[in-house]
């Protein structure tokens, strides 16, 4: 009877460790970057990643004009939450709607952010938008060679 109540309990722990919240609503009260903002669930303020892309550093040429995209989509704005996954630093990964607008893709339409191809399949519609960006010069895509975050956060000085 003990290893079925040690498994009873470790179902639970993991289960009550996912959130309610993975797919929700909420107001977005904070936005850190051009891909990363906190949402207010229940009282609960949740971290949330934008999933399948990836925009400039605060230190990065555009990060600060990126920031000021995402945020005037979606400060104070109610936003639709799916999460996708957790990544390595605790913060939810997943999608989200401001304003019935797909914050990811409006980032990458601006030239606000990449396509991370990491987590991207090769027919990812988000593509077209990166592709159309680049085409008329917006955002980061009006400089001759943008450098991606994730290549920037491998050689950027360390202060």
């Amino acid at each position: 009877m003990h290893g079925y109540l040690q498994t009873v309990a470790t179902f639970l722990a993991l289960a009550l460790s996912f959130p309610a919240w993975a797919d929700t609503t909420g107001l977005v009260v904070s936005v850190h970057d051009g891909d990363t903002l906190t949402v207010l669930v229940e009282k609960q303020q949740i971290k949330v990643r934008l999933a399948e892309i990836d925009a400039p550093e605060l230190r990065q040429p555009f990060g600060n004009r990126s920031k000021q995209s995402l945020a005037d989509l979606c400060f104070q704005q109610s936003a639709k939450v799916e999460q996708i996954a957790k990544d390595r630093y605790g913060r939810s990964v997943g999608k989200v709607e401001c304003r019935t607008v797909d914050a990811g893709a409006h980032q990458v339409a601006l030239g606000m952010a990449w396509v991370y191809d990491r987590y991207n399949k090769p027919n990812s519609p988000l593509y077209r938008l990166q592709d159309a960006a680049t085409a008329a010069k917006r955002g980061l895509w009006a400089d001759d060679k943008p450098v991606p975050p994730w290549e920037w956060r491998m050689v950027k000085p360390q202060n």
